[in-house]
């Protein structure tokens, strides 16, 4: 049977984002999965950029790591997870820009049928993980996604993240995601991957399709 090909687009600013991302592709790596780590580029200039302390370096570091997301890396995907910080409650703008982008695709039915699922971090307790990730659900739906939740179904998620997905709270920039966070965001890597392998067809099931 094939690897599956999971897809984990994200937008990081302090690095909160980006742990959380790499320890679900750890989990989906341990489950045989292909990755592909991406990060959102920023929609604002430098000047805007500048009034936040290390944002132009953190991001110019990160842009060095990860490639951007391209609509081709969402239809050459088997599962989409999307990671985005909360910006007043909602989707980042970074990774709305790379959703709205995937248009295109969407209307020619490339991404009906994947999986699809979704991580975040805010900056303070109650400041908008469980709303963001829950509007993000709005947007697996609309492009026809299979959504994934984790509901409790580790033991990891008694201690840390949501039945929506992995988050972390960064207690305004003062703390890095902790074993527990990475946890519950490597079961999530580990869970989709393992769903995704079973809608993956064997080798005899896609010739009898294709004769």
């Amino acid at each position: 049977m094939s690897k599956p090909k999971i897809l984990i687009a994200f937008y990081s600013r302090k690095g909160s984002g980006e742990a959380l991302a790499l320890a679900i592709a750890e989990g989906a790596r341990a489950a045989d999965a292909e990755i592909r780590l991406r990060r959102a580029r920023e929609v604002v200039g430098p000047e805007a950029m500048a009034l936040a302390p290390g944002w132009a370096e953190a991001a110019a570091a990160m842009n060095e790591r990860y490639p951007a997301p391209t609509p081709d890396d969402a239809v050459w995907a088997d599962a989409i997870v999307l990671g985005t910080p909360t910006r007043f409650g909602s989707v980042a703008s970074e990774l709305k820009a790379y959703i709205d982008g995937l248009g295109g695709v969407w209307f020619q039915g490339k991404l009906n049928g994947k999986l699809g699922s979704v991580f975040g971090s805010s900056s303070s307790k109650h400041g908008g993980n469980e709303s963001t990730l829950l509007s993000l659900y709005n947007v697996l739906a609309h492009l026809g996604l299979i959504i994934v939740p984790l509901g409790y179904s580790h033991p990891s998620l008694s201690k840390a993240g949501t039945p929506y997905g992995a988050t972390f709270v960064s207690q305004k920039d003062t703390q890095k995601p902790g074993e527990d966070d990475l946890a519950v965001a490597r079961y999530q890597g580990e869970r989709v991957a393992t769903i995704a392998s079973r809608m993956i067809p064997s080798t005899a099931e896609a010739e009898l399709v294709g004769a």
